[in-house]
């Protein structure tokens, strides 16, 4: 007789059902896994063995065959031992076969018997609730699975005797309430403590407020982390829809610590040192990278230049499709990566090119090689560019600017404007950042002083078309953060071309 116990595989953010099949029958006693397991599905037989004996269960001396189907799928993670482990218990007899097909089970066993927390639960009990499963995953993961929906029946046991009592009727598990991560780290950068810089925060609010992508270049210590710090504080928060679609990125990364939802943008700045699978996905188990955890957030790369030249040119084609395809000769998984690119450099690799207070000795070879690290089309993608100059001392014995509360509001305001315009597009979109070109020609009417002005710019500057047309995206974002204008006018067209190009030498 066999068992059948179901579970899950991952593809991306893509889940595959797994059939766990356990088979008690006559023969020399072995424990074998079967179906493609890897390393950490191979060890789970150890790890069910010591939960069981420490419930005082021990396995029949007979051939045990678990089969892992379908048998051509790789299986990997730790999420396997529970269903194994309930399907050899229902294979034995001590939990009724029938009824534990109705549940998927996710889950890794301690040697105690304990039910340890484990990746992927959230997209596990989406896929439940859609296909009519009851879930069986962890006390530690159960408020995330809460999300998947209110008629979702839910067992988070906190270990292995809990859920059995729970399955015979002899101990009752309440379904688990739905929790929120909430971030406090990021209320704590305020625009208020930036001193100065009154040029580059107007930038950040445009940015903020369209989503677009944007470049710092200044001298050190002039403020350009701070500022990327503070981006946060000024965005609206995760819309239900995006922090479902963002907790489930962070659910699978194994990063959902709390086992809730996600309510504030991710804010994601990893070091120059970072490797290209690291920032855009893969290695072995072809896990989602800096660009997918910052999906609906933000990427912050610090000291641009740093980063190796294949990884920045690999932000090409996530930047253009909000999406990343990790190919790999037995795999090709999607993750989605639609993410604000929030970049900041130094003008030379000493810091100093262009600063009159302090000499740049190797000027200009200095700035030259260092700027040539970055690639016209990488640069091309970059919606804003605003010099951040070094703050004075004047300007360090101002009182507090305005606050990232009022500024919120404004960027609130105006990000209103945009969700209504584009609410009845084929594909609704929230930001004007993300308006093909279609829909750029049928809501972004420029006034005839306005395009003169935007055509003059192009002609003398050689912008390509792309430059084009995202200077009118930063445009209509200007025009947004004035109000509900119909036309873009001319002085926004204006300001918008001094964001573009930044003083490098």
């Amino acid at each position: 007789m066999v068992a059948t116990i179901n579970t899950i595989a991952f593809q991306g953010v893509d889940v595959r059902p797994v059939d766990v099949q356990v088979q008690i029958s006559s023969g020399l006693p072995a424990f074998n896994i079967v179906g493609l397991p890897d390393k950490a599905v191979a060890e789970s037989k150890e790890r069910v063995r010591a939960a069981l004996h420490a419930l005082g269960i021990a396995l029949p001396p007979k051939r045990l065959t678990v089969n892992l189907a379908p048998a051509d799928v790789n299986k990997e993670g730790s999420h396997y031992d529970l269903p194994i482990a309930l399907g050899l218990l229902a294979a034995m007899d001590v939990l009724p076969k029938d009824e534990m097909t109705q549940y998927v089970v996710l889950g890794e066993l301690a040697l105690d018997a304990g039910i340890r927390a484990v990746a992927g639960v959230l997209p596990a009990a989406i896929h439940a609730a859609k296909h009519d499963y009851s879930l069986i995953c962890p006390d530690a993961c159960g408020g995330e699975a809460a999300w998947a929906g209110e008629d979702l029946p839910i067992i988070a046991p906190k270990n292995l005797l809990q859920l059995i009592n729970h399955i015979k009727g002899t101990q009752m598990l309440g379904r688990p309430e739905g929790k929120i991560i909430d971030d406090v780290v990021m209320r704590r950068a305020d625009l208020a403590d930036v001193k100065g810089q009154e040029t580059a925060k107007r930038a950040l609010e445009i940015a903020a407020a369209g989503g677009h992508n944007m470049l710092m270049v200044g001298p050190p210590g002039s403020g350009k982390s701070m500022l990327a710090s503070c981006l946060p504080s000024i965005l609206p928060p995760l819309t239900p829809r995006e922090a479902l679609e963002v907790s489930m990125i962070h659910s699978l990364s194994g990063t959902l610590g709390e086992g809730g939802l996600m309510k504030t943008r991710p804010y994601r700045d990893p070091h120059h040192s970072a490797s290209l699978p690291a920032l855009i996905g893969g290695g072995h188990k072809v896990k989602p990278g800096e660009i997918s955890l910052a999906h609906q957030g933000i990427l912050f790369l610090d000291e641009l230049p740093e980063f190796s030249r294949a990884t920045l040119e690999s932000l090409r084609q996530p930047l253009e499709t909000g999406e990343t395809l990790v190919a790999r000769a037995n795999n090709h998984v999607t993750y989605p990566a639609r993410f604000q690119l929030i970049a900041a450099m130094n003008p030379c690799r000493c810091g100093y090119l262009g600063n009159p207070d302090s000499e740049c000795t190797k000027a200009p070879r200095c700035g030259l090689d260092y700027q040539a690290k970055l690639s016209g089309p990488l640069l091309d993608r970059i919606d804003i560019q605003v010099d951040v100059p070094a703050v004075s001392v004047a300007d360090l014995n101002k009182e507090k600017a305005e606050s990232s509360a009022n500024v919120a509001a404004r960027i609130s305001r105006a990000r209103d404007i945009q969700a209504a315009r584009y609410k009845h597009m084929d594909q609704p979109i929230s930001v004007n950042a993300h308006a093909s070109g279609d829909e750029l020609e049928t809501v972004m009417m420029l006034s005839d002083p306005a395009k003169a002005l935007l055509n003059k710019a192009a002609e003398r500057m050689k912008f390509s078309a792309r430059t084009y047309y995202r200077l009118i995206r930063v445009c209509r974002t200007i025009a947004d953060l004035d109000g509900d204008c119909e036309e873009i006018l001319e002085n926004h067209v204006a300001e918008s071309l001094s964001y573009r190009k930044i003083s490098l030498n």
